[in-house]
């Protein structure tokens, strides 16, 4: 029978057979899979049906994708558990015909598993979804089915503030390993603020050996009276780290995009050149959090000369055709009293500090554009006017990325509610790690649809997806960025990837449960862990 993955149904087959899912007798219900697939075939029962797969398990590749498939399985077989023998048999198969490009039909039977994919992204999603199933079952199969499947949204991302804490390249490479369990495609990588600059751009060395690193960090949050803890804290990624984490994620499919920030959020860049402020400093690379006055000087053509110049080392780094300007949070005391500034005005015919934004955002994109690329930037750039060929990341609200959608331009979705990690996950606060604040539950992240209402299917059609944002002001050790990005990773990954009728948020959670033995056996920290007590002698 041919079936859809609902909650409805999957309830009823489970009051049908009441067997446990890990029971070795197979169970007719679908797969407790993470994110939900958007269809399931299930076979009829059969006792003892099942197979087992690991690293001695035999891999035939289609012939004529050879390589591509050839790709996938070097990826696969690693991950497979050493020590099975098994004869059963992987194959994998690229058919153009497949729906989605980017789907995959996944079947298996006692002789084995045939993944076909629309591309070499689609099999690899089904390849990731073979590998949830063997970790949920000790590298067992338990009943034989297909699934076939597709994502919803082509942009799902997570993203990754480095600069308020920095992480390693062994820490990032894990978070990647955890998107690409949850399908998910976009690694927004958030490089420079004010309190660090985490990139070697070799033209400019003092942007890491000054800005790199900060005195100190201020402990709790901002108040009249701060406090800090008298540790350097800082580090950078080298160039060739950089490729080894980009080329670690394109084995995962995973579109690495960099975040430069500019014309704000540059405290750390003014540390290190000084002369590209308006007032010229001197500056020191931030200890606390916040926004600071001090940005890019907009007067200067020096200011633009040296953002090109950052900007061409970056892109020569990232595929991705995507650069990411922040644009965000700019204030603009500095440029009403700077004279080069108000020249700068003058003569472009501006008639305020908000199309002096507009004319710097158009200024880069310009250069982006000229070498193949396209910016991307928060909301605000479309202060003053956006520049012609922006796409825009909308995280005050929707109505950015509303407006944004409704000029024809290119949307990613990222409302600070619900998708700004860094937010609380319970009212109960008083146990929880310090965090910014806000109150971001897994039921909202999991209720949340990128799509706002009011759009035509035309306009609708400009939204590319959403991400989540974990801002690490509050997250000194990479097990606190997981504690505050699992399990919401988990129900935004299927906001994005499973369509709307296949999702149901009480199904979600008994899946998670399930879910949660592949986060413990790899561990991982997450929200709602049970850590097991030491017995008292």
């Amino acid at each position: 029978m041919f079936i859809k993955t609902s909650a409805v149904q999957t309830a009823l087959l489970t009051c049908l057979l009441s067997v446990t899912l890990f029971n070795s007798k197979a169970q007719l219900r679908p797969a407790p899979l993470l994110p939900n697939p958007q269809f399931t075939e299930l076979s009829r029962f059969v006792d003892q049906n099942f197979i087992r797969l690991g690293q001695s398990s035999e891999f035939e590749l289609d012939p004529l994708n050879e390589t591509a498939c050839g790709r996938v399985a070097s990826f696969l077989l690693p991950q497979l558990k050493p020590g099975i023998d098994s004869a059963a048999s992987i194959t994998l198969l690229i058919d153009t015909s497949v729906k989605h490009p980017d789907g995959y039909i996944l079947r298996y039977s006692r002789e084995g598993v045939v993944i076909t994919g629309g591309s070499e992204t689609g099999l690899h999603y089904g390849a990731m979804t073979l590998l949830q199933l063997l970790q949920q079952n000790d590298g067992s199969i338990l009943y034989p089915f297909t699934i076939v499947d597709e994502p919803r949204f082509a942009w799902r991302g997570m993203h990754l503030d480095v600069s308020r804490h920095f992480f390693t390249v062994a820490e990032i490479k894990r978070y990647l390993d955890l998107l690409a369990m949850y399908k998910m495609n976009v690694f927004h990588w958030h490089l420079t603020d004010d309190q660090g600059w985490r990139i070697e751009i070799k033209k400019y060395p003092l942007l890491t050996q000054v800005g790199g690193y900060r005195d100190e960090t201020l402990i709790g949050r901002p108040s009249k009276k701060m406090k800090f803890d008298g540790k350097r804290h800082g580090g950078f990624y080298t160039q060739a780290q950089v490729r080894e984490i980009v080329a670690y994620a394109a084995e995962r499919h995973i579109l690495v995009v960099p975040e430069i920030e500019m014309p704000g959020h540059s405290r750390a860049a003014l540390a290190a050149y000084p002369q590209l402020s308006c007032t010229g400093g001197p500056f020191k690379t931030a200890t606390s959090w916040g926004v600071f006055e001090d940005v890019f000087c907009a007067g200067k053509d020096e200011t633009f000369d040296f953002l090109t110049d950052v900007l061409d080392e970056v892109m020569a780094l990232f595929p991705s055709q995507f650069v990411h300007i922040g644009g965000d949070e700019c204030p603009k005391t500095r440029w009403k009293a700077c004279a080069a500034c108000q020249k700068r005005m003058q003569e472009a015919g501006l008639k305020d500090e908000h199309e002096l934004q507009s004319y710097f955002i158009k200024r880069i994109e310009k250069h982006v554009n000229q070498k193949g690329k396209i910016i991307i930037g928060w909301d605000e750039i479309l202060e003053g006017g956006l520049a012609p060929n922006a796409a825009v990341m909308s995280w005050r609200g929707t109505e950015g990325g509303v407006a944004a959608a409704k000029a024809g331009h290119y949307v990613v979705m990222s409302p600070g509610k619900p998708c700004y990690f860094d937010h609380y996950q319970t009212k109960k606060t008083k146990k929880e790690p310090l965090a910014i604040g806000g109150y971001n539950p897994l039921d909202s992240v999991y209720a949340y649809e990128p799509i706002p209402a009011g759009l035509t299917p035309a306009q609708a059609a400009y939204i590319l997806g959403a991400q989540g944002n974990v801002w690490t002001e509050y997250m000194p050790t990479f097990d606190q960025v997981t504690y505050m990005a699992l399990p919401r990773m988990a129900a935004l990954a299927e906001v994005l990837w499973t369509y709307p009728e296949n999702k149901d948020f009480e199904d979600f959670k008994k899946r998670l449960e399930v879910h949660k033995t592949i986060l413990d056996a790899r561990g991982y920290n997450y929200h709602g862990k049970v850590v097991a007590k030491k017995s008292k002698k």
